[in-house]
């Protein structure tokens, strides 16, 4: 590869670091909503011996979602909600239908309701609904619909810190509108905000949560140039890491590609002189 293709490629590679990043369009809070928040809690465990029943009505326990050495993206919605689930619910599909990888397969999604009178029967009608938006074949596995006490809702809902309440004049729950991707044994990763979720920003968030051990070595490449920002709730440029490959690139370039180049330069420069000279004795004589 010529000198000048590497540069083309530079520049390129640059572009695509500094590329601008979309911010999602924010909307107002509904003021049965201002006083609620998500205190945060990074690389908490889950209380993974929680017990909820599945949208069969089998009795099952958190960690049965959690051994399969695959990222788990967590929600706490409910089938009843009149808007906002289904908003964040239709969203993640649509951007889930963008990855190349699948539900069941390189991760796993879990969805437990925060209304305790939720049935498993009301929950398999939700999870039929989205795994047909869906629209993947053998992926059903990985689509997991919970119900359950209000205990175990409780201390979910605490130990990932989201704040929600039941407006009894409404008859609805009031509640943040966020996913948390979670490690596969458990731990918190990453929250996820929003009814927008880019592929892009799954993607990234996948890898980050599964520790490497999903997505390609070019996909970890990304996530080191990207750092999650909450503000844009996107997977922004980060300059640090961006300066370092770039110094990086550079001195690859001069090292390996322009001195070589210059120093084969200057070789057949010199050989010509060389030659040059020669015929000039040659014809001198």
């Amino acid at each position: 590869m010529k000198p000048f293709q590497y540069f083309i490629l530079t520049i390129l590679f640059w572009a695509f670091c500094v590329m601008p990043v979309q911010a999602d369009r924010m909307e107002k809070a509904p003021k049965s909503i201002e006083t609620l928040d998500v205190i945060e809690h990074p690389d908490t465990r889950l209380p993974l011996g929680l017990d909820f029943q599945d949208s069969t009505g089998k009795h099952v326990k958190l960690e049965d979602y959690f051994k399969k050495n695959r990222p788990v993206i967590l929600s706490m919605n409910y089938s009843n909600c009149p808007m906002l689930c289904s908003l964040q619910l239709t969203a993640l599909v649509r951007g889930l239908k963008d990855l190349e990888w699948s539900a069941s397969q390189q991760f796993d999604f879990v969805s437990v309701s925060i209304d305790p009178k939720e049935t498993y029967q009301r929950a398999n009608l939700t999870k039929q609904k989205y795994f047909k938006e869906y629209n993947r074949a053998g992926t059903a596995a990985g689509w997991h619909f919970l119900c359950g006490e209000q205990a175990a809702i409780t201390d979910l809902a605490n130990a990932i810190g989201i704040q929600y309440k039941y407006i009894e004049e409404r008859k609805e729950f009031a509640h943040p509108a966020v996913l948390v991707v979670c490690t596969p044994d458990g731990r918190i990763s990453r929250y996820l905000y929003g009814v927008q979720f880019p592929e892009q920003t799954l993607k990234l968030a996948l890898v980050e949560a599964s520790e490497g051990k999903i997505g390609t070595t070019i996909d970890r490449f990304l996530l080191f140039c990207f750092h999650y920002d909450a503000d844009s709730g996107r997977y922004a440029p980060t300059a640090r890491n961006i300066m370092k490959i770039g110094g990086f690139a550079t001195v690859f370039i001069l090292t390996v590609v322009l001195i070589p180049y210059w120093r084969g330069r200057k070789g057949r420069h010199d050989s010509e002189m060389v030659q040059a000279q020669t015929l000039e004795k040659a014809d001198g004589s």
